[in-house]
């Protein structure tokens, strides 16, 4: 395998930035042998070693995470640890009755796995809040959207709640939405110091080591040993030596030589307020924290936190695909124009608040909207391409490899079915240009959604 090349993450992810520096892991710069090896430190990579622990307290594990823990993916997110379907690569996020049951439950496993590490560890309440979201309509197609969402949500047996144009403008202090759609069940994170805790508190485990800023370079096959094949993971600096290895890299597993030319890997991009002053938070109104996501999805999801770095908005749209997996700078700058322009035709009475911080954050998709898992050789199994929904199925693909490698009896995601593998993508240049070409057409449909 050749050197394994670590992209950049563009932009400085508010998240990460309005938090309190924290003591970060030392580099991985010996070599060791350990049971199970993670590579990834997100979601799925921190779920799949809390899990393999309350398997086995015994085994030793390593987890090697290419930046900081929260730097990357994981931490750029707008925070959504959504329950209910949210089919990125439909209209309406929407997808077959059967098929969103199933996710619905896998999803609130996840959910329910992350309160319990939450607890466990005693995470700060900002970091996990069982709050449920909103689905924000600006127009009559949004309207429409919603009104759709809730039929299929009857059929489902899911609870709600329709929320009127004063309603939402009490919820946001601005008159910009026609009507919302309330759902439960959706955790809300503060995605960096959510990430950051998990990885504290896993670490605080005897049997598990965690090391930052060690992006592995080299995954090499040592061969058969004592009736199992050995795998050593290069850093620059070190390497670490394992006959049960958990890729937990989203869209990088390409680069490790699996499931080459079958994940799409898409940017979002978030903006975030600096403080609002306490005048303007008074100007604006509404409750001080809430979340929206918008009912045509490619519309903006806006989010409102007041906790760490104070009271702050979030906005999130735009996309672009990007097969060599970074981000131009010529996009950024588009982007943070966009989330200007979304912001002010929002906020008009925050006449003066700009953005501080503008990031990009790398997401996976298949075609068929599959993960990339399983056994992809002996003892490596992948736990990657969470469709968009990193948080919550991030989650549950990491429970879930950590109990395929481990075999385990029981699951704490027992409505888990193995998928069909993802689909084989059409050649990256008509890839790069029908996809960008289909998300610009989808965002300017959106409109005033948008």
């Amino acid at each position: 395998m050749s050197k394994i090349k670590l992209p950049k993450n563009p932009g400085k992810t508010g998240w990460k930035e309005i938090l309190s520096k924290r003591k970060v892991n030392p580099k991985l710069s010996n070599h060791s042998n350990v049971d199970y090896l993670i590579i990834g430190g997100g979601f799925a990579g921190l779920s799949a070693a809390r899990r393999l622990n309350q398997i086995n307290k015994d085994v030793k594990i390593a987890i090697l995470e290419a930046c900081e823990i929260g730097e990357g993916p994981a931490g750029r997110n707008s925070g959504f640890m959504i329950d209910l379907p949210h089919n990125l690569a439909s209209d309406d996020y929407l997808g077959s009755l059967e098929k969103d049951h199933e996710q619905t439950l896998i999803n609130r496993s996840a959910i329910q796995f992350a309160k319990s590490a939450s607890e466990e560890y005693e995470m700060h309440s900002e970091a996990i809040q069982l709050v449920g979201r909103t689905n924000a309509a600006a127009t009559k197609k949004g309207v429409n959207f919603n009104t759709e969402y809730a039929k299929h949500l009857d059929k489902t047996s899911e609870s709600y709640k329709v929320l009127d144009t004063q309603e939402m403008k009490d919820l946001t202090g601005i008159d910009y939405y026609i009507n919302g759609l309330w759902t439960p069940g959706t955790a809300m994170l503060q995605p960096a110091l959510y990430i950051q805790s998990l990885a504290d508190g896993v670490s605080k485990h005897s049997n598990i080591t965690i090391y930052e800023n060690s992006p592995v370079i080299d995954l090499i096959d040592e061969g058969m040993h004592g009736g199992e094949k050995i795998w050593k993971a290069k850093t620059e600096m070190g390497s670490i030596s394992s006959s049960k290895i958990i890729l937990a890299v989203n869209g990088m597993v390409e680069r490790f030589g699996y499931f080459e030319n079958r994940l799409m890997t898409i940017f979002t991009y978030s903006s975030m307020s600096r403080k609002l002053t306490s005048n303007e938070s008074t100007i604006l109104g509404g409750s001080k924290e809430w979340g929206l996501t918008s009912a045509d999805a490619m519309g903006s999801s806006v989010r409102r936190i007041s906790g760490f770095g104070g009271d702050r908005i979030l906005i999130r749209n735009r996309w672009s695909y990007n097969p060599n997996m970074e981000a131009s700078d010529s996009f950024m700058i588009s982007a943070a124009k966009s989330h200007s322009s979304s912001f002010n035709a929002r906020f008009s009475s925050l006449d003066g608040v700009t953005m501080e911080y503008c990031w990009g954050g790398r997401l996976c998709l298949s075609l068929n909207t599959v993960f990339a898992q399983g056994e992809v050789e002996e003892g490596v199994y992948s736990a990657c391409c969470q469709n968009g929904l990193g948080t919550a199925k991030g989650t549950a693909i990491g429970i879930v490899t950590a109990e395929k490698i481990s075999g385990a009896i029981s699951s704490l995601v027992p409505n888990f079915v193995d998928e069909e593998a993802p689909k084989k993508l059409m050649p990256k240049a008509i890839m790069w240009a029908g996809v960008n070409a289909y998300l610009g057409w989808k965002e300017l449909m959106s409109g005033k959604e948008k």
